[in-house]
């Protein structure tokens, strides 16, 4: 009998601007992030940093970590371990040579859960800082002195001593077994959270990253020792691409594609690392199409982002984005009525919508309140079916989430993690010949003024070697016929001049990269020059 198995793929590609990870199962998109290359990945740093204000009507202070925004730290947030690492920070800072050992600290007794910050915090104290939201709107980061550093298997949380094992692994002997191999290799001040993809793990295994993560510890604490101003970050989260393997890592997955050979050798070696015998997956994408218009990405990525999205038979979704919450509307659109009235047909399109607002949750990362006005239904059996399928819809999410039933209004709540903002795609495409004027100059016109453009980089800037990329109307244009403008500029310009069709640009739109893939800024339109 043959047992279906969904197929994951993992698509990473990386441009001079920012690094786009897409995840698919069964060729469709289900989770999509960008970032800039600027930009660091912020959840997880660790900093030394001060005191800045305490706001006692809160049981809070704000502390500067080097944003705009001061960060929040809630008195609940100290973590029942804050005594240990004060007393702990003081004996660090006092000796600038050798590092005082955490296995020779004293455990201090654990914070009261319902004290004040005003007797635990003082204006202007060091503290050791970690961030657990980013800065979402108009708030700074969340931050936790709770500090931790997760692993693929284990997390690892000083001045604990407790370990933990995952309540997903339900065999009583494995996570006794876990339990035991856990207390034989963890040293002593330190608490372990054993993760869900550690069950049947080796000793050898679990060790390897025992030593890996108490040697971040080390690293942390050594920079603590050396720091001379405040804030300073202590702890950077790996890559982004790393970090977010760490958690979506999956050995059934098909295919890791990577466009660019540094984050290639990087996640060749994470997963070389983590799991040796699933490392032949990663591979580098060497193709002349962008990776993502290649593998169907960049439709899938237009059409499934901005305001209305629809699914199948014309139904659609809206979705709203406000400060407090999201708010999805389910309307039925231009399809057919069923032939079994009016109930199966507000019972399918509903269906047919949690399918596609799981995937949107995922797909978006939207996080906080999400508010869905699903199309009424009179059956309490159709309200309890589409309950039900949106719960099993959500299974696949990791994100910590709740759905409540339908209410009587026929409105469904879903609370969802949020750490980072939600991502949004503009799908719009400006006009990039005339910024939005309404008027251009005369588009038959456009190859010549490329002509100039491929003229100038090879005669004047010399620039003997790149790649232009056109929409594939435009690409269509340029290759067409035995003698096309394609092939007249190779035989004028040289073999180094190549022309690529790229889903992603506007319509008059176009870009030039060099060798290294780097852009060659030429201006985004021609109606300029």
């Amino acid at each position: 009998m043959n047992t279906w198995r969904m197929t994951s793929e993992l698509f990473i590609s990386v441009d001079s601007k920012k690094i786009s990870i897409a995840l698919t199962e069964d060729k469709k998109l289900v989770e999509y992030q960008e970032e800039g290359q600027t930009a660091s990945f912020n959840v997880g740093n660790i900093y030394l940093a001060k005191v800045k204000k305490l706001m006692l009507g809160l049981n809070a202070s704000f502390v500067n970590v080097g944003y705009e925004r001061d960060a929040f730290l809630h008195y609940l947030d100290l973590g029942v371990n804050f005594n240990s690492y004060s007393k702990y920070l003081k004996q660090v800072a006092s000796d600038k040579k050798n590092l005082y050992p955490i296995s020779k600290a004293h455990i201090e007794p654990d914070l009261e859960k319902d004290g004040s910050v005003q007797t635990s915090l003082k204006q202007g104290q060091e503290v050791l800082v970690q961030i657990i939201k980013e800065p979402i709107s108009t708030k700074g980061p969340r931050l936790s002195c709770d500090i931790s550093f997760p692993g693929r298997y284990l997390v690892l949380t000083p001045f604990d001593d407790k370990i933990s094992v995952s309540s997903k692994i339900k065999s009583s002997a494995e996570r006794a077994r876990l339990k035991q191999v856990i207390q034989s290799i963890k040293p002593k001040n330190f608490g372990v959270i054993v993760r869900t993809v550690a069950e049947g793990k080796r000793v050898a295994e679990l060790d390897t990253e025992m030593k890996i993560l108490l040697n971040r510890w080390e690293e942390t604490m050594y920079k603590v020792q050396r720091a001379k101003s405040f804030p300073t970050c202590v702890f950077e989260e790996t890559s982004r691409t790393v970090a977010m393997l760490r958690d979506l890592f999956n050995p059934s997955y098909e295919n890791i594609y990577i466009d660019n050979e540094d984050v290639y050798n990087e996640i060749k070696d994470y997963v070389t690392l983590i799991a040796p015998e699933r490392a032949g997956i990663v591979k580098l994408y060497t193709g002349k199409l962008p990776l993502f218009d290649n593998f169907d990405i960049t439709r899938q990525i237009k059409s499934s982002f901005g305001k209305v999205v629809t699914y199948k038979h014309g139904a659609y979704l809206i979705i709203e984005h406000t400060e407090a919450l999201h708010v999805v509307d389910v309307n039925s659109g231009n399809r057919a009525k069923s032939k079994d009235g009016q109930e199966a047909n507000a019972l399918d399109v509903n269906l047919g919508a949690a399918d596609e607002l799981a995937r949107q949750l995922r797909l978006r990362d939207m996080g906080g309140i999400i508010v869905v006005d699903f199309i009424d239904m009179h059956l309490a059996e159709d309200r309890q079916k589409l309950y039900e399928r949106m719960c099993e819809n959500m299974k696949q999410d990791r994100a910590r989430h709740n759905i409540l039933p339908l209410s009587k209004f026929g409105l469904m709540q879903i609370t969802r993690q949020r750490v980072r903002p939600a991502t949004e795609v503009n799908v719009e495409e400006a006009c990039p010949t005339c910024g939005g004027k309404g008027t251009i100059r005369s588009s038959i016109m456009f190859a010549d003024q490329l002509t100039e453009k491929v003229d100038m980089l090879v005669n004047k800037l010399d620039i003997k070697k790149f790649t232009l990329h056109v929409h594939p109307y435009v690409y269509a244009y340029l290759s067409q016929g035995l003698w096309s403008i394609k092939r007249q500029w190779k035989l004028k310009y040289g073999m180094g001049v190549n022309v690529i069709p790229n889903q992603k640009l506007a319509f008059l739109q176009y870009e030039f990269y060099d060798a290294n893939r780097q852009e060659i800024d030429m201006k985004g339109t021609y109606e300029n020059h």
